[in-house]
């Protein structure tokens, strides 16, 4: 396990990161082979990522377009050059007056025009079609490398500077770029493809069966009446974190959708309108969870609280067990996001400060 490559889980960052070794540590304890894993918030992926490393088949659901884009790539297997001939399949049939692109002062600041033009192709192509592995992977390393900060050498970022976790909001980039007169690069699209799949796809991993869904967790049913979930590993998003979309809206684009912030609510969102109703929610993604599950299945959930909000996270989540069919049996302090890379460490200056703690919540099924 040890010699095993893990460098593919940083394919694309995420606003909030699961640390790879928790469902590492968890799923070790696993005696059987053919236990399926499920992660109902799987976020980018890891612990998708884990039971691949595991060998074991998983399943994630996500309502975030960009998590379920960047965790389908970490269940499925391809090559460098498969990778960047795919790539440079596409920018070969590259015809600009076939090819829309967004406008206006943010587009022209953020990215050279000859970057946003291949840029636009490949998004126009990819969302068309995305079904084979190296395009999922390829997807993946251009939404990681679709913006980040610049660099003295070859970029290895396709936008002016920025920050590489989150989206910067457009005015205040514009200014930015403006008064320190910052120009976005010209870049080689396919130089950093490949460096970042030689990077990625350097060794090859474990073949398991991974099925990446975008879809409510509240009420998404699996179809698959053989299966049954063995292990429930996950964290959910902390009250009060309700904008993984609009601080991640330039990847949000890149998959098809506005090219301008948007913080209008969506529907496959869990809401956070207050602790109860929150709780409740979460409710029920693990009763419906149970539902799907073996009857001597296990779930362990990560869960915190963000600094600006007061309520006590311990209590949301045990209050989110009750009447779900399952009975948690430890509840664990797993320190605080200052501790390692967890969740709360994004969630801004006063969190880094301040960190809360979080909590590892064990339960099995109520028999």
């Amino acid at each position: 396990m040890h010699n095993l490559d893990t460098s593919l889980n940083a394919v694309c960052p995420y606003f909030t990161m699961f640390p790879l070794d928790f469902p590492l540590e968890v799923l070790a304890h696993n005696r059987d082979p053919g236990s399926w894993v499920l992660d109902p918030f799987c976020g980018r992926g890891t612990t998708n990522f884990a039971a691949r490393l595991r060998g074991l088949p998983s399943v994630g659901v996500d309502s975030s377009p960009i998590a379920a884009a960047i965790a389908q790539s970490k269940v499925v297997s391809s090559s460098t050059l498969a990778v960047v001939d795919c790539a440079k399949n596409i920018l070969e049939r590259y015809r600009p007056n076939h090819v829309s692109e967004p406008e206006g002062v943010f587009w022209r600041e953020a990215f050279h025009p000859r970057t946003l033009h291949r840029l636009c192709h490949l998004r126009q192509e990819l969302m068309m079609d995305c079904q084979s592995p190296e395009r999922r992977i390829l997807r993946a390393i251009l939404l990681g490398a679709l913006h980040g900060p610049l660099t003295k050498s070859t970029p290895s970022y396709f936008s002016n500077q920025c920050p590489r976790t989150f989206a910067p909001k457009p005015e205040y980039a514009v200014r930015f770029w403006k008064k320190h007169n910052l120009k976005a690069p010209l870049v080689d699209v396919i130089r950093v493809v490949q460096t970042r799949a030689e990077r990625y796809l350097r060794t090859p991993l474990p073949r398991t069966r991974g099925d990446i869904i975008q879809a409510d967790s509240r009420a998404w049913k699996d179809k698959r009446s053989h299966r049954r979930f063995s292990w429930v590993i996950t964290s959910p998003p902390y009250y009060g974190m309700r904008t993984y979309v609009p601080d991640q809206w330039l990847r949000n684009w890149f998959l098809g959708g506005p090219d301008a912030v948007d913080y209008s609510a969506r529907v496959l969102d869990i809401r956070h309108s207050s602790p109860e109703e929150f709780s409740e929610q979460l409710r029920r993604v693990w009763a419906n969870a149970a539902q799907m599950s073996h009857p001597q299945a296990r779930l362990v959930c990560r869960f915190g609280g963000i600094h600006d909000r007061k309520q006590d996270c311990l209590e949301i989540v045990k209050n989110s067990f009750v009447n779900t069919g399952w009975r948690v049996t430890t509840i664990r302090n797993a320190g605080t996001a200052s501790q390692g890379r967890r969740q709360a460490i994004q969630m801004g200056e006063g969190q880094k400060e301040h960190p809360r703690s979080e909590y590892d919540v064990y339960a099995r099924i109520d028999a």
